[in-house]
């Protein structure tokens, strides 16, 4: 009987360098793609699943943007939201500077503390008028919707003149998790004027801004002084789109000074955004399991080089009493040693691109679980691929092998 050690596991894997390195490299990329691929996938299912949290079915935006400098936007604003509001059907209409689940808007971060080093949290924000809570159909639960008079124009500092603000309700948990967020100062950027949490809103998505979240921050601010404007106008049901197809024919001609630059229904951005992510799903996914399969070819093909090229070894191993099974696990501890190597340094490279990713796409921070999941995964599908060239290695008689040359 055999007793099988791993230092002459080691030694044959040394002898036999070059390919080793270079699987354990191409299980460090398909661990570090499969892992953060896998969490990207997860991110982008949530999204799919989570309602938008406002009326999508019966709203739509029309965006309304300036010719010249010398157009007053802030006149046009006000005559727009007039007519909408005067249409049969329309139950709401408000100016805002972004539309929800689409490329239009903007995004900061959000902190209980002044100052460029305080924890903050990203955000997506609106500036909005006192009927944007109609418009789209959000609840306030805690506190108060704003009023007319806390409107305030909108200036190129964003923050400037919006001393209170509303947030959403994963917004207040995120930013005051020990307390209750309503009447408490916050600060936007690196802006050190605070601005009060007046109400709480229920939960729903801004603007497309690396991508959607429940941390919304509207402010009390008319977006039409600023060089371009939405409408967001909420109708009857069945109604909103002849209701956006004669609000755009009206608004095209009416004033000469401006010109109509989108009119959708926001169940069309839902839609797109659904879309959007199913095909990042599909993406990765297949892009996923092509990377694993040639890790697999490549882990297969190292093993069976390694068998060919050492079929005396074997007969000798054989010949002083090596059993079938020491045979193999003699290969697939060799494996195991390639998998480890690749698998520590492909920790590496996923955190770093977890990282990455997490910084440059506003995108949550890589769960570790994924990544140990991501290692068993590759274990036991390399594993595997070792399996068949080791047992065809244990199948060599011994005395083929010894005459082998």
């Amino acid at each position: 009987m055999m007793s099988l050690n791993v230092r002459p596991v080691l030694s044959a894997l040394f002898r036999n360098r070059t390919g080793a390195i270079l699987v354990a490299l191409e299980i460090a990329i398909a661990l570090a793609v499969m892992v953060n691929a896998a969490w990207i996938i997860a991110q982008r299912i949530q999204q799919m699943e989570r309602p938008a949290g406002f009326d999508v079915r019966d709203t739509f935006a029309i965006g309304v943007a300036a010719l010249t400098s010398r157009s007053d936007l802030g006149a046009a604003q006000r005559e727009d939201l007039a007519y909408l509001r005067s249409l049969p059907g329309v139950i709401a209409a408000a100016a805002t500077s972004s539309v929800p689940l689409s490329g239009y808007g903007q995004g900061g971060s959000i902190s209980q503390r002044p100052g460029p080093r305080a924890p903050s949290v990203d955000e997506r924000s609106m500036q909005v008028d006192e009927s944007a809570l109609a418009a789209l159909g959000i609840r306030v639960i805690a506190g108060r919707a704003f009023s007319a008079t806390d409107i305030q124009p909108l200036s190129h500092d964003i923050f400037a003149g919006a001393p209170a603000a509303l947030i959403t309700q994963s917004l207040a948990r995120k930013l005051f998790p020990d307390g209750n967020a309503l009447g408490k100062p916050i600060y936007g950027g690196d802006n050190n004027t605070p601005m009060t949490v007046v109400g709480i809103t229920n939960d729903f998505m801004g603007s497309v801004w690396g991508s959607p979240s429940y941390y919304t921050v509207l402010y009390p601010q008319t977006p039409g002084s600023f060089g371009d404007y939405f409408c967001l106008v909420r109708t009857q049901p069945g109604k909103t789109e002849a209701l956006m197809r004669t609000a755009q024919r009206h608004l095209a001609i009416s004033n000469p000074d401006r010109v109509v630059i989108v009119a959708q229904t926001l169940e069309y951005y839902h839609r797109r955004l659904a879309a959007e992510n199913r095909a990042v799903v599909i993406f990765l996914t297949l892009v996923t399991a092509l990377i694993l399969s040639v890790t697999c070819l490549g882990i297969f093909g190292l093993t069976t080089f390694n068998v060919s090229t050492r079929t005396r070894q074997i007969g000798t191993m054989r010949a002083v009493g090596a059993r079938k099974r020491d045979v193999v696990a003699h290969f697939l501890i060799e494996n195991a040693i390639v998998l480890a190597i690749g698998g520590l340094a492909g920790c590496t490279l996923a955190l770093g691109v977890g990282y990455w990713l997490s910084d440059q796409y506003q995108l949550p921070r890589l769960d570790l679980r994924y990544l140990a999941f991501g290692l068993v995964t590759l274990a036991v599908i390399g594993q595997l691929a070792a399996w068949q060239p080791a047992r065809r290695a244990a199948a060599i008689p011994p005395s083929v092998a010894t005459r082998t040359v």
